[in-house]
């Protein structure tokens, strides 16, 4: 595929708690078929690291890439089997990466998880790394962006940047899961938020039952 047909998604991960959020997103939007470009902030590398033990370098973003997107929220290894060959990586700290210009095509650009720091930066626009910038890119040419904030409780001045962010156009999506699609595992309540994201980028997906108008119905017992 030539540089002028793909139009990737630009996925951002910050340094909030919620990797396997990032995780399911992104193997939604390669299981779609979705071509993506990929930036991992320094901060996310560290919450990585914790929460799956795995070291996310650029040198091996490919190996690493896959052995995260393999993990289950419940950090059992190889629990997916993903093709990685979709993705395109930009290193946070590559100001004149692709993404960094609006000229360069994108549908749009998806925060996950977006830490309160990040939130802050985009609705400053400060740019102070690539995330930050492909952000502000993303809003001044009018394409979707959507902030899956993950941080509790959130004090007042957080509250006025997600609403700037709200009037510059971009999506503000809590990664709160709902309960009434039936989960019963924690990676049932990971894929409800990736699910949500897709669902406001307008990708298709079957990461959650969707709510059918009637009491009991999202319930997976309801009709297993």
């Amino acid at each position: 595929m030539s540089q002028q047909q793909r139009q990737p998604w630009i996925v951002g991960v910050s340094g909030a708690s919620g990797t396997p959020f990032a995780a399911a997103v992104l193997r939604g939007l390669l299981a779609a078929g979705e071509s993506v470009d990929l930036v991992v902030s320094r901060a996310s590398r560290l919450t990585l690291l914790d929460e799956t033990g795995i070291a996310f370098r650029d040198g091996h973003w490919q190996e690493d890439l896959r052995a995260w997107l393999a993990r289950g929220a419940d950090g059992k290894p190889r629990t997916f089997d993903v093709d990685v060959s979709g993705v395109r990586y930009w290193a946070a700290g590559d100001l004149g990466a692709g993404p960094s210009s609006g000229s360069y095509p994108a549908k749009g650009m998806l925060i996950v998880p977006a830490s309160t720091a990040c939130v802050a930066g985009v609705a400053l626009g400060l740019s102070k790394d690539l995330l930050q910038r492909t952000a502000s890119v993303t809003l001044k040419e009018r394409r979707k962006l959507v902030v899956a904030v993950r941080e509790t409780p959130l004090n007042g001045q957080t509250l006025k940047h997600l609403v700037s962010l709200d009037e510059a156009g971009a999506v503000v999506l809590p990664a709160s899961p709902g309960f009434y699609a039936g989960a019963t595992h924690i990676q049932d309540l990971v894929d409800f938020v990736a699910g949500r994201v897709l669902d406001a980028a307008q990708v298709p997906h079957e990461l959650y039952r969707r709510w059918e108008g009637e009491l009991g119905g999202g319930s997976r017992g309801s009709s297993d």
